[in-house]
């Protein structure tokens, strides 16, 4: 597992007078798979750029009914809206797959943000490209069927992560996608028998890539196209 902060492209992108600052004011940590990193209607007091493994977004209904609308991996940040001013977060942020982060506090990061237009700006871009993310994966979830949606997340997720191991349960992949556990389960036996993926206690394993992306929805390649450079 990655510690290495410019395994972050947002990081690696920054000019190297700004990438020092950001470093002597921050530190790597572990995240571990489930833990909440930023509740709903809380105050975001810190800030996270994934070095490895991912972060989901999650809408949390009264019901507790809940479903991801976008997910951050090493090509993003969480709360980087936080550098702007006091940012009360609409989702909750929750680690879907165990990696390491650099965590930098608001209060620090205020201060960064306001002496460098180039970590200012990187708020501002990765915030739209949240935003692009959240409208596509509303008008995915809206109008494709749970196989090309399930098979769009896998390929999502190997992106964001790095590995194409992935460890979830059916309950966690259900609240996902917003279908029951069992239509989860019957997805995931149909691709597992046409030898695509192999899943088992909670471990998915992709086997054949391509004919992953033959059978997910065009939502995959939009949302790569308006990923940041």
């Amino acid at each position: 597992m990655s510690r290495n902060p410019l395994d972050n492209k947002l990081l690696a992108s920054l000019p190297r007078l700004d990438f020092d600052a950001l470093i002597q004011r921050s530190a790597v940590i572990e995240l571990s798979q489930g833990t909440i990193v930023c509740e709903a209607g809380d105050e975001a007091s810190e800030i996270l750029f994934p070095i490895s493994g991912m972060i989901s977004l999650v809408v949390v209904m009264k019901s507790g009914k809940a479903i991801e609308t976008a997910t951050v991996g090493k090509e993003g940040v969480v709360s980087a809206m936080a550098g702007l001013g006091i940012y009360v977060s609409q989702v909750r942020a929750v680690v879907q797959i165990s990696g390491s982060a650099l965590r930098v506090h608001a209060a620090p990061f205020r201060k960064l943000v306001a002496a460098s237009p180039s970590i200012g700006d990187l708020c501002i871009r990765y915030n739209e490209t949240l935003l692009a993310q959240a409208r596509i994966t509303t008008a995915c979830n809206a109008l494709h069927a749970v196989e090309a949606r399930f098979c769009r997340w896998l390929l999502q997720t190997g992106d964001r992560a790095g590995p194409e191991k992935i460890t979830l349960t059916q309950e966690f992949l259900s609240e996902i996608l917003g279908v029951r556990r069992t239509s989860v389960t019957d997805v995931a036996r149909r691709i597992s028998e046409a030898g695509i993926i192999t899943y088992s206690r909670g471990v998915i394993t992709v086997l054949d890539r391509k004919r992953l992306k033959e059978l997910s929805c065009e939502c995959y390649e939009t949302m790569r196209e308006q990923a940041p450079a």
